[in-house]
């Protein structure tokens, strides 16, 4: 595939993708099977394109809009979380399926790693009946969930929501989502859907999956050959970027003390994302990427603090420097 010119900064970010309930128990060391293992258990919001676009209003950018589809039974909490992080949420209201519920099980060891176990619910129920063009006015960049991918409803979505995107030259990036059902997906299957897509977003893992090559920054170069911007998250090693082939940045990790690694990697994406519509090369908005997962990895759940604590925090933050 040729490379498409990047659209200049500015414009509102639109992501469409899952909203979802969290569960997440922190425990330290194995799990004991057929008994008990201590742990402090917590309910939050997540889904990885509510937690990109809090992130995106996070990090400045002004005018973040969500499309997703949850059950009634949570519609009003999800939607004051998504409006109490700065972003304007359409929610569609499943009427047969229940919001989608992620058990995360975080090892409270050194690299506070996460396993997920999934329900996805009523956020892989979104179809392109729940889509409007007029969701792109004002809109500056379209970020889709690859968890969209992995529904019939979703990918008939992801083709109708970047075919306007491309009608209107808004530019398209993709997360992968999730190494385990991009294997069930199949990389061909996957590579032919990301055919409009102007910027991917893989982890690692993710990386070596859709190419078959071990070395990280060969996988990022090959992808950057089917997909024109590739940026590589690499967690605690940063981020690769690539274009046309080539690894044109290696982008160092800021020094972070895990709490929790959830949602780390949308938190890098909606920085990233906030960062191109100010103009940002793809470098430097890979800096600002690294910067927030960071700050993510040391929070419990997917989501920054609320736009009002975070205002209070910097509050406090000033008069004690006063």
């Amino acid at each position: 595939m040729t490379g498409r010119p990047e659209t200049p900064g500015g414009g509102g970010l639109l992501v469409v993708g899952d909203v979802v309930t969290d569960v997440v128990a922190r425990h330290r060391g194995p799990l004991a099977p057929g008994t008990d293992t201590a742990s402090v258990i917590r309910t939050l919001p997540g889904g990885a394109g509510a937690n990109v676009a809090c992130w995106a209003a996070y990090r400045g950018c002004p005018d973040v809009r969500l499309l997703g589809r949850v059950g009634a039974e949570a519609a009003a909490w999800h939607e004051r979380e998504l409006i109490a992080c700065g972003v304007r949420p359409r929610l569609v209201i499943d009427p047969h399926a229940a919001t989608g519920t992620v058990i995360c099980l975080v090892d409270t060891g050194a690299a506070a790693e996460r396993t997920f176990l999934t329900d996805s619910g009523a956020s892989l129920r979104l179809d392109p009946d729940d889509w409007s063009d007029a969701l792109l006015d004002g809109v500056g960049r379209l970020h889709l969930s690859g968890y969209l991918l992995f529904s019939r409803t979703g990918r008939a979505l992801v083709r109708t929501a970047a075919a306007a995107a491309r009608a209107r030259g808004v530019p398209v990036s993709l997360d992968p989502a999730s190494a385990g059902f991009l294997a069930e997906l199949g990389v061909d299957r996957f590579l032919t859907l990301v055919e409009q897509v102007d910027v991917l977003l893989p982890s690692r893992d993710e990386a070596v999956l859709l190419t078959g090559l071990s070395d990280p920054a060969q996988a990022a170069a090959e992808l950057s050959r089917h997909v024109p911007l590739v940026v590589a998250k690499h967690g605690p090693d940063g981020a690769l970027v690539a274009r046309d082939g080539v690894v044109l940045a290696r982008v160092p990790a800021v020094a972070a003390t895990p709490t929790d690694t959830t949602g780390a990697g949308d938190a890098f994406t909606g920085a990233f994302l906030a960062a191109l519509l100010t103009g940002a090369d793809p470098a430097a908005a890979a800096a600002q990427g690294c910067r927030a997962g960071a700050v993510a990895v040391e929070r419990v759940g997917g989501r920054p603090p609320a736009l009002a604590d975070a205002t209070a925090a910097t509050t406090t933050r000033t008069a004690h420097v006063r």
